[in-house]
Formats: structure tokens, sequence, C-alpha cells
């Protein structure tokens, strides 16, 4: 097994993310494990596959677009890649613009010939310390 390159890990996290706009949960849930653990301001979740798949179809929020910054990349093991970056993102939810700034993480892990996810994290950017609450 050869390590994954930061570019074939950034590919995947793009059609991820692309999945999200184009509501298509056969991409997303292809790209998630059976079992994948979720955290952000909602809290910690365990998901399925399916589970994602669905989350992707709700009509509750809509991406819009996305941007990526201050990406990093560490590759543990050759079947494991670790990617953080800072994400900008237009969405819309409950029918009103909201543009989010966050800090995100994802762990993948080779799956036969691809990459599946296995944790992803989001933290809302801002004061460490929740100061701005």
């Amino acid at each position: 097994m050869t390590m994954a390159t930061e570019q074939e890990i950034l590919d995947v996290e793009h059609e991820y993310w692309d999945s999200m706009i184009s509501k298509d949960s056969a991409v997303a849930t292809r790209l998630t494990a059976e079992r994948s653990i979720i955290t952000g301001a909602q809290g910690v979740s365990e998901v399925t596959s399916a589970g994602i798949g669905e989350m992707v179809q709700s009509d509750a929020w809509t991406l819009k677009r996305y941007a990526f910054s201050e990406v990093r990349m560490l590759t543990p093991t050759p079947d494991t890649a670790i990617l953080a970056y800072h994400v900008t993102e237009e969405l819309e939810v409950d029918g009103k613009p909201l543009t989010l700034e966050a800090n995100d993480s994802t762990v993948w892990m080779r799956s036969g010939d691809g990459w599946i996810s296995v944790l992803h994290t989001e933290s809302v950017a801002g004061d460490p310390f929740g100061r701005e609450q």
C-alpha cells in the first residue's frame, strides 16, 4: 500500500461536500463507513452510511457553496488519512441565507480501492473559550 497523497484525500473530501450540494445520497453513503462518528455543535453521534444518505437529503438546510483553506493532512498509516481545514460554508437554513466559518476534520480509511469516512468533526470558528455566546 502506498501512502495517500494530499490531493487524493482532498478530492474525496470535495466529492463528499459536493454530494451535500447536489443532495446525492448515493455518493454520501458510498463515502461513509457503515458506522461513523460525527461531532459538532449538535453533539456527538454515531451514524450509519444509510443515515448519512438520509441526512444529505434533508430539506431543513441547503449547502450552496463551500471553500477550504488552511488545509493540513497526516497519514499515520498507508490505510489512514486525517484531513483538517478551515471551511467557509454558504447555506440556506430554514429558508434564510447563512454564512458559516468552521474548522473541520475527517478521518479517512482505505476500503477496497477507495476511501470511506470514519470520523468527521466540525467546530464553529470563534473564541476558543466560547465568550461570544
